[in-house]
């Protein structure tokens, strides 16, 4: 029986749906209701690459190594320490008898808006390792299911730049969302891809009343941030420390507990770098996939903490073109991605 979400593609454990699954098939023959893709890149989820340069030291041998096992072991991209996938963009091969309803044909190219932790994906060489982007060329196949989330990619700018935005698109969507008029808004990691996305769609929204304050970690990111009028205050901490972070937060927003908190890191313990400064009734939204659960929602009760917690869903209505727009709409912004990602 055909599934329209994969699961007849699961090898182990049976009953699993394909993300969860340790094992999919990713034998390149197309059902009914699947769409074949020739892949160009992949795009690593942030923490997911961070992960697997940590455990090679940087070397790219080891790396590609260690992708092309996880692949040919779990038939997926899915890091088994982080749990994490990421995206990719590739052309479309074939298109099965039951999809042929859909807005994209052979030879069109596009981007995949689901993870890479539940798409078949059989790797024959990999290309090259983008190092500072997260990015790995391939020469590859993998298979969209049913329901999979598509984007055909836009004629008006380069694929990579796209590929950069569309990687991170549920964040920004999301903010756009979630920010008021007035609310003072908190975002950790400011400085990565969706950081800066994100801080973009917040300032948008926040209005003359509320505050948007970046924390960031690498050197640079900061006065980048400021200069390019991408958050009202940057502060530099490190997020594995909270009570710091706490201290330079209130600072930079005159003692005012923020409304939102927006978690875009790719590293493990942040949690409560995102609940501290987060005033009772506040929110606080982890796009991060190096989140814990276990860890944020008992850290929150362990200082008494009464804040809403929002997982980072990738997906939300209409993500990849409010991503992309937000990049259209802001020079400053795309000049950013193209000399740093694209």
């Amino acid at each position: 029986m055909l599934c329209k979400y994969g699961t007849n593609r699961v090898i182990e454990p049976k009953g699993t749906l394909p993300q969860a699954a340790d094992k999919i098939n990713n034998t390149m023959e197309i059902h009914p209701n699947e769409i074949l893709i020739d892949v160009i890149s992949l795009n690593i989820d942030s923490a997911s690459f961070t992960q697997i340069r940590q455990e090679a030291k940087d070397d790219i041998s080891k790396i590609s190594q260690k992708i092309m096992d996880i692949v040919n072991t779990r038939g997926k991209m899915q890091n088994p320490v982080t749990g994490s996938g990421g995206m990719l963009i590739g052309t479309v091969a074939q298109i099965g008898a039951n999809l042929t309803d859909r807005n994209i044909k052979p030879g069109d190219k596009i981007a995949t808006l689901v993870s890479l932790s539940l798409t078949p994906l059989k790797i024959n060489a990999i290309k090259k390792i983008h190092m500072n982007i997260d990015r790995v060329d391939v020469d590859a196949q993998a298979i969209l299911f049913e329901t999979g989330l598509y984007a055909k990619l836009p004629g008006d700018m380069p694929e990579a730049l796209a590929l950069a935005a569309l990687d991170v698109a549920g964040a920004p969507a999301q903010t756009a969302k979630l920010v008021k008029p007035g609310d003072y808004v908190l975002i950790l990691g400011g400085g990565g891809k969706s950081g800066m996305l994100c801080c973009y769609e917040a300032m948008k929204r926040v209005g003359p009343t509320g505050k948007v304050v970046a924390l960031y970690h690498l050197e640079g990111d900061g006065e980048r941030l400021l200069q390019n009028k991408l958050c009202h205050s940057a502060i530099k901490s490190d997020v594995t420390t909270p009570l710091a972070v706490l201290e330079k937060a209130l600072e930079a927003s005159g003692g005012k507990e923020y409304d939102i908190s927006i978690n875009c890191v790719n590293v493990p313990n942040s949690e409560m770098a995102s609940i501290l400064p987060v005033r009772n009734g506040g929110l606080a939204y982890f796009f991060s996939m190096a989140v814990s659960f276990t860890k944020a929602a008992l850290g929150a009760e362990g200082v008494g903490k009464d804040v809403t917690m929002l997982i980072g869903n990738g997906y939300t209505k209409g993500h990849a073109e409010i991503t992309l727009e937000g990049i259209r709409e802001n020079p400053l912004l795309r000049k950013i991605f193209e000399e740093r990602y694209a």
